[in-house]
């Protein structure tokens, strides 16, 4: 089915529009842009070169996608911004593209941005994740799948958080947060684990409470995070999950949040 694009829109007519697209008045798309199937395009929004989005994803009032980088480095390379499928971007979310050649800000599948989200260039977002009013992240983050940002969060350049995590309300973090976790207050801290995230996303009881065991060693023990990975291998039965943590903590590169 054709598209249904508004003469009023200034579209380029090299930007690749897919099918049964509906883009309404005043919307901006420059040459530089590839959108799928199925996308919703409403009024005054800007989506600017780099682009690369996938099918069924809707973009509300003000947003701008592929906004030029907020980074010094950034000399004007040719890079991308790329969204998955299935998304929502509510009004006046702006998400800058990559600062370096062949680079890339990437949204995965069925993510909800709420207004006023801001993604900076070079950060990486899962699949099902959502960002509360006002959430930003800075450049080079990691964020996992079905991880939750209340509203007013803060994250800090080159963070990152682990899967099935939730971040509270006007928090503020710049170490990373691993996953199945509540992270919250200030300074931020661990919370206790995300019971309600795992349980949504099909893990058993009896793994929810290896991973609550995996995270009194690491937050309440007497030993470094590192002797405490140590210790779960040693002392937790062995799943996906408890893999996910340990491999989370093993790769960090600005240590991780401590104990309230």
């Amino acid at each position: 089915m054709a598209s249904e694009i508004s003469p009023k829109a200034e579209i380029s007519p090299k930007a690749r529009i897919g099918n049964n697209c509906k883009i309404f008045p005043f919307v901006y798309i420059e040459d530089d842009v590839v959108i799928g199937d199925n996308c919703i395009i409403f009024p005054f929004v800007s989506i600017l070169n780099g682009t690369r989005m996938g099918n069924g994803n809707k973009v509300h009032q003000g947003a701008v996608i592929a906004a030029l980088p907020q980074d010094f480095n950034f000399r004007g390379e040719k890079s991308e911004c790329v969204l998955g499928d299935n998304n929502v971007i509510r009004e006046n979310v702006v998400i800058n593209r990559a600062t370096h050649t062949g680079g890339q800000t990437r949204i995965g599948n069925g993510n909800f941005l709420m207004e006023g989200v801001h993604i900076s260039h070079d950060t990486k977002v899962g699949d099902n994740c959502v960002f509360g009013y006002g959430a930003k992240i800075a450049g080079d983050c990691e964020i996992g799948n079905g991880v939750i940002f209340s509203s007013s969060v803060i994250a800090n350049a080159k963070t990152r958080v682990g899967e099935g995590s939730m971040v509270q309300a006007g928090t503020t973090f710049s170490k990373d947060i691993p996953p199945y976790i509540i992270a919250g207050g200030a300074p931020v801290a661990y919370g206790g684990p995300n019971t309600t995230m795992m349980t949504a996303y099909g893990i058993g009881e009896k793994v929810q409470k290896h991973i609550a065991n995996a995270y009194r060693l690491v937050f309440n023990g007497q030993n470094s995070v590192f002797d405490a990975v140590l210790q779960i291998k040693e002392q937790v039965p062995d799943s996906q999950e408890i893999q996910n943590i340990t491999n989370f903590i093993n790769h960090t590169q600005l240590g991780i949040i401590g104990k309230i």
